[in-house]
């Protein structure tokens, strides 16, 4: 892709209870871009709200782009950087032969994106000074703590038998 921009984009995920109320955040850097985007809902789970952080910071780009994008969230990273998503989705979203995959809602809208962008996904470790991890974690619970949050219609209660 000739032209390409390189962007650096930061995530979190933040919920209060697990589940109950989550809130979402990315910041968005690159030459002459800088965007927040935030949001939440008020019924999901932490390891939702890591996943939709990722797909906010994205679809933030107005083109496709050379991304590096930080989360504090392993359970992210490694599904992305490994390929664990791409194996879950070509075995219609199991993870065993018995276990489905959480989440298929949100890691199909990821993967998607991630075909649209050229996406290196890296760990950070949380609550350690990473200025745009920091960032990303005040939006997220700031996010979480809004009213009249809307319903996360990927989250089902039966999943998680709460």
């Amino acid at each position: 892709m000739v032209g390409i921009k390189n962007v650096t984009i930061y995530t979190d995920g933040a919920c209060i209870g697990n589940p109950g109320p989550g809130g979402y955040a990315a910041v968005v850097v690159g030459t002459g871009v800088y965007r927040q985007v935030s949001g939440g809902f008020r019924r999901t789970t932490n390891n939702r709200m890591e996943i939709m952080a990722a797909i906010a910071g994205l679809e933030a780009l107005k083109e496709p782009s050379k991304v590096t994008l930080y989360s504090d969230s392993e359970y992210l990273v490694k599904a992305m950087a490994l390929g664990w998503a791409r194996k879950w989705r070509s075995k219609g979203w199991m993870r065993t032969s018995t276990q489905k995959a959480l989440n298929a809602d949100l890691w199909e809208r990821l993967l998607a994106l991630s075909e649209r962008h050229q996406v290196e996904f890296r760990w950070v470790p949380g609550h350690n000074g990473v200025a745009g991890n920091e960032l990303c974690d005040r939006l997220a619970v700031e996010a979480a703590k809004r009213r009249d949050l809307p319903e996360d219609r990927g989250y089902s209660p039966r999943r998680w038998g709460r």
